[in-house]
């Protein structure tokens, strides 16, 4: 299990998301990323989650409306990965999936891809 303090992992996401290409993030509106150390519910088994309306199904939405999220959560990666680049290269594949899903590229495609 690798082992970093809040602050070390939130640093470390926020490097990965530093180096995602532009033309991945430019789409980005009106969310948020935020780090946690796990899901409501506990579980270990969520790494990531995105909280939000997608693209794809958004009708009227503007000004006003609540951030979307995307959440990391850092006790399931810490408990998943070995070392720190295992860790760098989970949190790099779940920023990827947890931005997928807000362009509406859900889980099954997101496998076919390789990101799943």
């Amino acid at each position: 299990m690798a082992q970093l303090t809040p602050e070390e992992f939130e640093r470390l996401v926020i490097d990965e998301l530093d180096l995602l290409p532009d033309d991945m993030l430019d789409g980005l509106e009106n969310v948020v990323f935020v780090v946690e150390d796990r899901p409501e519910n506990g579980t270990l088994d969520t790494l990531g989650l995105y909280d939000g309306v997608s693209l794809t199904e958004r009708g009227q939405y503007g000004f006003g409306e609540m951030p979307d999220r995307i959440v990391i959560y850092r006790e399931p990666l810490l408990d998943l990965c070995a070392d720190l680049d295992e860790l760098r290269d989970q949190v790099h594949v779940t920023l990827v999936h947890e931005i997928a899903h807000f362009f509406g590229i859900d889980d099954d495609r997101l496998h076919e891809l390789g990101w799943g």
